[in-house]
């Protein structure tokens, strides 16, 4: 028999998520996959190892800061950083988005270019800098889909197009979404 399917992986949801609006509900903290890193390209497995370990160090920060009356300031931007990247990755039903611009979204996001940016206006952010990238001429979607890769001159150029785009917006042109 073949028990492959078995021993590929296990996701775990957790209800908590998905009522807070997060689906899919899955708990990366404890999910193993083995199929899930070879499944992605190249540049997707260099941004989302960072992003899963932000993730779970969230996770366990929320649950005990829910505890905790005092917070020193670095516990409180990791949680702040959580909530942003909790955020980013929220995608709306029948709305596909290319690889491309999941990693240059994850990309900002792990790069702390969201960090100053409220939790309730990071989808508006996500749409305006989305139409930055596909507008400004940079190619980074198109390099990123034709390498799958990210090299330095590559993160050299979303440093530097993040940079831009960031001095061309206000948390006032923001609209609240959540």
């Amino acid at each position: 028999t073949n028990v492959i399917s078995i021993t590929d992986g296990q996701i775990f949801l957790e209800s908590d998520l998905f009522y807070a609006g997060v689906r899919p509900a899955l708990n990366v903290g404890i999910s193993v996959s083995r199929v899930g890193g070879s499944a992605q390209i190249r540049a997707m497995r260099q941004v989302a190892g960072s992003l899963r370990l932000e993730l779970a160090q969230f996770r366990s920060l929320a649950a005990f800061a829910q505890m905790a009356s005092d917070l020193d300031p670095a516990t409180k931007r990791q949680i702040d950083r959580g909530m942003r990247l909790t955020e980013v990755l929220k995608q709306p039903q029948y709305q596909p988005m290319p690889v491309e611009e999941q990693v240059a979204l994850i990309w900002v996001a792990t790069n702390g270019f969201l960090d100053n940016i409220p939790v309730d206006r990071v989808r508006s952010w996500e749409r305006q800098y989305m139409d930055y990238l596909r507008n400004s001429g940079s190619g980074i979607l198109a390099t990123i889909k034709e390498k799958r890769a990210l090299d330095d001159d590559l993160t050299a150029l979303m440093r530097k197009t993040a940079d831009e785009f960031a001095r061309t917006i206000s948390v006032d042109q923001l609209e609240v979404t959540i």
